[in-house]
């Protein structure tokens, strides 16, 4: 439908693309006594659909983790029309949230239970000297790693995996069996190294625990066939610890099936 014009009480389904610096929020889920991003989008979104707005996300990222394509959903019988949702909300989103896109979805859609794949990025920049202008979203390194072991640790994750030993406790009990599509490393020119992992989901910590793996085989304390090992072993079987959160951003999800580009 267009939206230019709404019936009167028309209940309508969204899908909003969203990115975030989650350097001050402590993670993406509502929580009693801290500051989040669902909080932030639900108390602006309610102001310009004038009702109370709760909204689902395709993931729930960890506080200091970032998003450059987070999707979430919700239904409204809100008037405002679909094409001005972005500019009222980023019009009064703190600045450190933005949001992307906004259409209409069938009735029903679900950001977290739709979504057929999800792409994560990891960052890593070799600083001999901290600099405090990347800290929040880097994973700032101060001994040079080895490209290549990164990039043959990498090729093992691909496939159809049980994660156990790369979850953390805590994590919800869900499968820990995935399929993942994507696992590669590159230089960006300016030297900063990343990780791009494209999968069918991830359990807890699943992307960080992986990285700091990987890293280990990039920094010579193991060789990167040793990741093909861990993937056969349970957790507590193995030396492993997440990542820095201020490293990872959610870039992309999919509603589908994925696509090698």
């Amino acid at each position: 439908m267009t939206a230019s014009f709404v019936e009167e009480d028309e209940m309508r389904t969204f899908k909003i693309t969203v990115s975030y610096d989650g350097t001050r929020y402590c993670g993406f889920q509502r929580q009693a006594r801290e500051t989040t991003i669902q909080e932030t989008l639900e108390e602006k979104l309610s102001r310009i659909f004038d009702e109370n707005v709760r909204i689902i996300g395709s993931g729930r990222t960890d506080a200091g983790v970032h998003a450059r394509g987070q999707v979430i959903s919700f239904s409204s019988a809100g008037k405002i029309p679909t094409e001005n949702i972005v500019r009222a909300l980023n019009s009064i989103l703190p600045e450190d949230i933005r949001a992307l896109k906004a259409e209409e979805a069938p009735e029903g859609f679900n950001a977290r239970k739709d979504a057929c794949w999800k792409e994560y990025e990891y960052r890593v920049c070799y600083t001999p000297d901290p600099d405090p202008f990347s800290w929040n979203h880097v994973w700032q390194v101060r001994e040079e790693l080895d490209t290549e072991k990164l990039k043959e640790a990498a090729s093992y994750i691909i496939g159809t995996h049980d994660f156990s030993g790369f979850r953390s406790a805590g994590s919800s009990p869900v499968s820990p069996v995935r399929t993942i599509y994507r696992s590669t490393w590159e230089k960006e020119p300016d030297g900063t190294l990343v990780y791009r992992i494209v999968g069918n989901g991830f359990v807890y910590h699943m992307v960080r625990n992986l990285v700091w793996s990987m890293m280990q085989a990039g920094l010579g304390e193991k060789s990167p066939s040793d990741m093909a090992e861990e993937l056969r072993r349970g957790r507590g079987e193995f030396e492993n610890s997440p990542a820095p959160a201020r490293g990872l951003y959610l870039a992309r999800v999919g509603y589908e099936p994925y696509k090698e580009e």
